[in-house]
């Protein structure tokens, strides 16, 4: 098979490396100016354990448009939720509607918009560090196994397709097995990443546990009204126990924040979390659950995209203080 990896930033391009590094034939579909670094000086891959650059000359391009699809082509999307409607109108006129796509992404609205358009989707679960610091160049802290990639039918099952993308993906330096019942692990993961809108909110330093509980609790609460199956944490991340060993820092740095916080300090005018704490909302107004954390989280993110503002610059007191609010607005409804 050979991998297109659509949205090639952080996470895509690490995957994109680690199965480039493998043999496997891949091409990155970018943009701006990261697609032309790596157009003129190859992809620039940074990871620990010893401390190694590896210059990859991966074949880049800018629009699905560009490739001669084929047959066993995977296209694994890795762009943020809110452009990925526009990415898959792109990919169905340039290779049909036939194709493997795989949701390597974080939300489970990419499934849905993906299965309107293909008849073949998957979803997979994505636990993997990665920096995406400058134009062409991407880092990884853990090795050698970077990442949790499993994966399975949408949205439920799996295949040939599931187990060969498997197979490829362990050989490439990730655990990864086909799972049956895929979602229920990606909402454990959404789950998970409601704390993305703290870490770009507040300072490092900041307590904010008190609000995560809240916004993890309202997560449950609107599952369980939905009937949507979800795992524990601890099962979720006992999958990615191979990992702990492997970490390890770069000179650079290490680890920087989520893709919500990278997102903003590069001057993103949007964000996910409306697909992240936004999904929470959804489920909370259609079953009529309250969620006055996750809703203040996912307008304040949207307003530090819009207006440009510093990450880290809101206290975690007026947090709270919204919060209150908001809890005491929905219970006068």
């Amino acid at each position: 098979m050979r991998y297109v990896i659509y949205g090639a930033g952080g996470v895509g391009c690490i995957i994109g490396a680690k199965l480039f590094m493998a043999g496997f034939d891949v091409i990155l579909i970018a943009r701006g100016g990261h697609l032309a670094a790596i157009q003129r000086d190859g992809l620039q891959f940074k990871h620990p354990n010893p401390e190694t650059t590896e210059r990859l000359r991966i074949t880049a391009v800018g629009h699905p448009g560009e490739i001669d699809f084929r047959a066993d082509d995977v296209v694994l999307l890795t762009m943020k939720s809110q452009d990925t409607g526009a990415a898959l109108d792109a990919l169905r006129s340039a290779a049909g509607d036939q194709i493997a796509v795989v949701c390597v992404q974080n939300g489970v609205e990419n499934e849905r918009l993906a299965l309107r358009r293909f008849a073949n989707v998957y979803g997979m679960l994505v636990i993997l560090p990665a920096n995406f610091r400058d134009p062409g160049a991407v880092d990884t802290t853990s090795w050698p196994i970077s990442g949790l990639l499993e994966i399975g039918r949408y949205p439920r099952g799996t295949d040939a397709t599931a187990e060969a993308i498997a197979a490829d993906m362990t050989k490439a330096g990730f655990i990864s097995s086909p799972d049956a019942n895929i979602m229920r692990v990606k909402y454990t993961k959404l789950r998970e990443n409601l704390i993305n809108a703290l870490h770009a909110l507040l300072p490092p330093e900041a307590d904010s546990s008190d609000i995560l509980q809240m916004l993890r609790d309202e997560a449950t609460a609107c599952f369980e009204a939905s009937d949507i199956e979800f795992a524990e944490t601890a099962e979720m991340m006992g999958r990615a126990a191979g990992m702990s060993a492997s970490v390890g820092g770069v000179g650079s740095g290490g680890w920087r924040g989520s893709s919500t916080w990278q997102g903003i300090v590069r001057g993103s005018s949007s964000t996910e979390t409306d697909y992240l704490n936004g999904e929470v909302v959804l489920l909370g107004r259609k079953h009529g659950i309250p969620t006055p954390a996750n809703e203040i989280m996912t307008l304040y993110v949207e307003r530090m995209a819009r207006e440009k503002q510093a990450p880290g610059s809101v206290s975690v007191g007026e947090l709270r203080r919204e919060i209150a609010e908001r809890e005491a607005l929905l219970s006068r409804k």
